[in-house]
């Protein structure tokens, strides 16, 4: 079972897609700066996650 389903139609228009990946990317750097260490790994490690999935392991419709 996968956490996330990326041939969901919401997740077609890559702008979205980015804005999903930058979001906990940019609350990392929150956290980073308030020296909260753990949860700015914990949200780099989601970003990650979505970046992988999103764009890096993504195939469009009709190109599996």
């Amino acid at each position: 079972m996968r956490l996330l389903d990326p041939e969901h139609p919401f997740f077609r228009p890559a702008w979205r897609r980015a804005l999903l990946v930058a979001a906990p990317f940019a609350w990392a750097g929150v956290e980073w700066s308030f020296d909260n260490r753990l949860w700015a790994y914990v949200f780099a490690g989601i970003g990650g996650y979505l970046a992988w999935t999103l764009f890096i392991a993504w195939r469009p419709e009709g190109r599996n």
